[in-house]
């Protein structure tokens, strides 16, 4: 797997402490009580576990120092559970690409396991904050290591989860639904598209070992972006010439008079075109929160990369030839 910023790690030494059951905290900034500080310290598997067995030791691990409920943790604006948020966050950026590293069954196993523990060790205001820090970078369409299919197992729970708040319960709700459309390893969703001749194609009617799905808007800087970097990449331009790969690129809005005035920067050697019907966006048939959005598929239509940032798709592509 491709790493998208430098992990470090940033994790406290082993030890399971028991936890108590989660009771409410201030809301304010300052501390409650004594006010103590911690940090994290490096973590790393025994030296007997390798491959995957070191990525589960991993996982089940690196949040271990959050259980200790010892101390009365400082908690305010610049720290959650006495540690630092930034070092919170650069732990969540390793545990997500250690939760990428593993099949994603488990992953989302773990995932639950980890909503269970600590809901259970921490006090409603670090909980929400830590809950907060998970979606920005799983969810947040800008995060570099966005991951819907992890976000959505901590999505159902939240909805489901009495100690949430009700008014935030829909929400979560429609997030965990939305979030199961076109999951990896499942068919994507078919639908019919229109090129600039009005000739009418279909998803599943592209045949090529993989399909490169890629909604666009015109004059969108970040899709025009990604193009060239499609189009100056040499093995991308080989798998497309060879019939190896399909870029079908789509416009989902309903201004196709600034699609039609946009086609001379589309590449020729893609399948470029709009959905008439506009049902990928009113029906959510892939749930485009953003765009640019990527998706890349097999033969059979199965989703291989969900809304992936770019870098990783072209990573992942390049590495098919």
């Amino acid at each position: 797997m491709r790493r998208y910023r430098h992990i470090a790690a940033v994790l406290l030494s082993l030890g399971l402490a028991a936890c108590g059951n989660r009771q409410p905290q201030s809301d304010g900034t300052e501390a409650v009580g004594v006010s103590v500080t911690r940090h994290c310290k490096e973590l790393t598997p025994p030296a007997m576990l390798e491959g995957q067995d070191a990525v589960e030791y991993m996982l089940d691990h690196c949040w271990d120092f959050l259980a200790d409920t010892s101390g009365l943790w400082l908690s305010d604006s610049l720290h959650l559970a006495g540690v630092p948020l930034p070092e919170i966050e650069q732990t969540f950026a390793n545990y997500s690409f250690w939760l990428d590293s593993v099949p994603d069954a488990m992953a989302v196993a773990k995932l639950r396991s980890l909503y269970a523990r600590l809901r259970d060790c921490f006090g409603a205001r670090d909980f929400d904050r830590f809950m907060d820090v998970a979606k920005r970078y799983l969810y947040d369409p800008n995060s570099p290591l966005r991951n819907e299919d992890f976000w959505q197992p901590l999505a159902a729970a939240l909805a489901a989860d009495p100690l949430t708040p009700p008014e935030l319960r829909d929400s979560y709700a429609y997030e965990a639904r939305t979030c199961l459309l076109n999951r990896r390893g499942t068919p994507a969703a078919d639908f019919r598209w229109s090129d600039r001749d009005g000739v009418m194609h279909r998803l599943y009617d592209i045949n090529a070992d993989h399909i490169l799905l890629f909604f666009s808007n015109p004059g969108c800087t970040a899709c025009k972006e990604i193009m060239e970097k499609l189009g100056a990449n040499p093995y991308i331009g080989e798998m497309i010439d060879g019939g190896e790969l399909a870029v079908v690129n789509i416009y989902i809005d309903e201004d196709v008079e600034a699609w039609y005035g946009y086609m001379s920067e589309y590449p020729d050697n893609w399948y470029n075109g709009y959905d008439p019907d506009l049902v990928i966006r009113t029906d959510l048939l892939y749930n485009v929160r953003a765009i640019p959005s990527l998706y890349v598929l097999d033969a059979d239509k199965r989703v291989l990369l969900k809304d992936a940032p770019e870098n990783r798709v072209i990573a992942y592509l390049e590495n098919l030839r």
